[in-house]
């Protein structure tokens, strides 16, 4: 019989995507859980490929922490993840390495500590959702463009770009069905680096996007969309096709950038050369001129923008949050199609595997569409 020490080193080898396999053929066995586990772990699997992790022997407490931490962020920030089901999935995490501990591919559960758990967001019991209603999905996308009139006007603080890029924020979100992972940077996982020009389509008015499924997919976007989302280009001018549709204005980060494809010496010295020119412009010059795309704008700093539009524009939108969510806007569009009779539209519209899927997401549509023929069959 091998002692665990013997069989180690093979065990490190077991990479953690065959680690899952194995485990969810073992539950299948089981108990017959493997189909609602197998999405979640993969997703984790996925997520430790983006952290260089490879192999389940190498995983800690600091790798499942960022999966905590991805998980909070799909509650508390995208909005597409019940506490609840957040939990859920941390459970099934859990469970799999403590069957990769009795298998002898980890020493202890990383999973089991304070440091894994910390960032997981509280359940209080409540699923806690979202629609923009069409008043204030209206009021929002006039204030978006009344602010673009004051910016390019000067009567406002904000510039012409940033507002046309605001802009074309609220209307990409209301008018594609598009989750915010999908448009916008995530620091954490390096696959979604922000929606790029290369990625859009004027012509078929489409959009490919890396999608939940953690591969690309193709979105459709409207007539309303499209007019937006040209004139900013037309204003931007981005210097190749990889520029990202929203670049970030935050200065850090796109010093940073500049500096690692041109070196500290070369940003510095433009910097300190820079006369009356303002340090932001200077960055946005040699961004340009050495056709260096600057990053993305990210999910955290859309939520930001998306509180100050909020109430910018005075709006108290109904439901759990008193701003309107990314994932706000992806509901309503599915709603709207749900509710005028096109279940499938809604299903292409927001990608789901499976019109079920979709069923599920708008069930409470469909026990009022009951509620109400009971109501007209028995006048």
């Amino acid at each position: 019989m091998s002692t665990p020490t013997d069989r180690r080193p093979n065990s490190e080898g077991t990479t953690v995507h065959d680690a899952i396999t194995d485990y969810l053929r073992y539950k299948i066995n089981a108990d017959g859980s493997k189909t609602t586990m197998r999405s979640p772990l993969e997703a984790f699997a996925d997520l430790q490929d983006t952290r260089g992790v490879e192999c389940v022997g190498d995983l800690s407490d600091q790798d499942i922490r960022a999966y905590s931490e991805h998980l909070y962020d799909r509650v508390k920030i995208d909005g597409d993840l019940a506490a609840s089901t957040a939990s859920t999935y941390f459970a099934y995490v859990r469970a799999f390495l403590s069957w990769c501990v009795r298998e002898q591919h980890l020493e202890s559960n990383p999973a089991n500590t304070n440091t894994a758990m910390d960032p997981l967001p509280e359940d209080d019991g409540k699923r806690k959702t979202q629609y923009w209603s069409a008043e204030d999905r209206d009021q929002l996308v006039n204030y978006a463009t009344k602010r673009v009139d004051m910016a390019l006007e000067g009567t406002i603080r904000t510039d012409s770009k940033a507002a046309l890029r605001d802009r074309a924020i609220v209307v990409m979100l209301d008018g594609t069905g598009a989750r915010g992972a999908e448009l916008f940077a995530d620091p954490k996982d390096e696959k979604r680096d922000g929606l790029r020009w290369s990625d859009v389509d004027f012509d078929e008015r489409l959009i490919e996007v890396y999608g939940k499924s953690r591969e690309y997919e193709t979105a459709p976007f409207p007539a309303s969309v499209h007019s937006v989302l040209e004139r900013w280009y037309e204003f931007l001018e981005p210097p190749t096709d990889e520029w990202p549709v929203f670049p970030t204005g935050h200065y850090g980060s796109k010093e940073g950038v500049l500096i690692d494809a041109l070196g500290a010496e070369t940003v510095n010295a433009a910097l300190e050369d820079r006369g009356s020119e303002g340090k932001t412009a200077v960055l946005d010059r040699l961004h340009r001129e050495h056709e260096v795309p600057p990053p993305s704008i990210s999910k955290e700093g859309v939520r930001r923008l998306m509180k100050r539009l909020t109430d910018e524009a005075n709006i108290e939108p109904d439901g759990d949050y008193d701003y309107l969510t990314l994932h706000g806007a992806r509901r309503a569009l599915g709603r709207d199609l749900y509710a005028s009779g096109l279940s499938e539209k809604a299903q292409e519209a927001l990608r789901h595997n499976s019109i079920e899927t979709t069923h599920e997401a708008y069930s409470d549509l469909s026990m009022k569409d009951v509620s109400d023929t009971i109501d007209d069959v028995r006048g």
